[in-house]
């Protein structure tokens, strides 16, 4: 996965054409986050659906940054728990 410019500049794009605020783009490193502890945790298939439900929770929030910080953290210590 390439993580320099050629990814923020993905993740703006998508942002646009899903017609999302651009601003949660800098959620990148969050989310990555977020799949590498669901990877290792509970299995490599589970990074991209909790990413998925990361992501729907937060939408059902009003995808406000406090509500992506706050659905990661979830996230991040179930995967962790269920790893340890």
């Amino acid at each position: 996965m390439t993580e320099g410019p050629n990814l923020d500049e993905w993740l703006r794009e998508l942002c646009e054409a899903l017609d999302l605020p651009v601003e949660l783009a800098t959620h990148r490193n969050l989310i990555l986050d977020v799949a590498r502890d669901a990877a290792h945790g509970v299995a490599r298939p589970a990074a991209p659906l909790t990413t998925f439900l990361v992501g729907y929770a937060a939408g059902r929030q009003g995808n406000a940054a406090e509500a992506v910080e706050r659905a990661a953290a979830t996230a991040t210590e179930h995967a962790t728990q269920r790893g340890a």
